[in-house]
């Protein structure tokens, strides 16, 4: 395996995750998770996939993309942040509930998927010794 695959497994599945979770909103809320000729996913998930993308880009997550404190906090917490600052400078709305939510599923999904992959990490590491 070279050195870009991790990073970019890691961008491409985190980026998944992020079009996931507004697709569960968008099917949760709407019922129709593609929307108006296919544009509502990409309106709901586009704050958030900026927002990853700039959560790699401070947590300089091509350094350790697998980690789940070291990327997976900060990825976390910038894709959250900016994601709600875009959603409200683009009239998409932010109540408190949907922050709330919007924190838990992010964290589930961002940091996550980082602490089974290094827990199972350890385990075959454990079982090679």
């Amino acid at each position: 395996m070279t050195s870009r695959r991790p990073v970019l497994f890691a961008l491409i599945l985190d980026i998944v995750l992020v079009v996931v979770f507004a697709a569960i909103g968008r099917a949760t809320h709407d019922g129709d998770v593609l929307g108006p000729a296919g544009a509502g996913l990409a309106t709901t998930a586009w704050p958030f996939v900026v927002g990853l993308l700039l959560g790699w880009a401070v947590s300089l997550g091509w350094r350790r993309p697998l980690a789940p404190l070291r990327t997976g906090l900060p990825v976390w917490g910038v894709t959250l942040v900016a994601g709600m600052l875009l959603r409200a400078v683009s009239g998409q709305g932010v109540a408190v509930a949907f922050v709330i939510v919007a924190a838990i599923t992010l964290a589930l999904f961002l940091v996550g998927w980082r602490t089974v992959a290094a827990v199972a990490a350890r385990a075959r590491v454990s079982r090679s010794a």
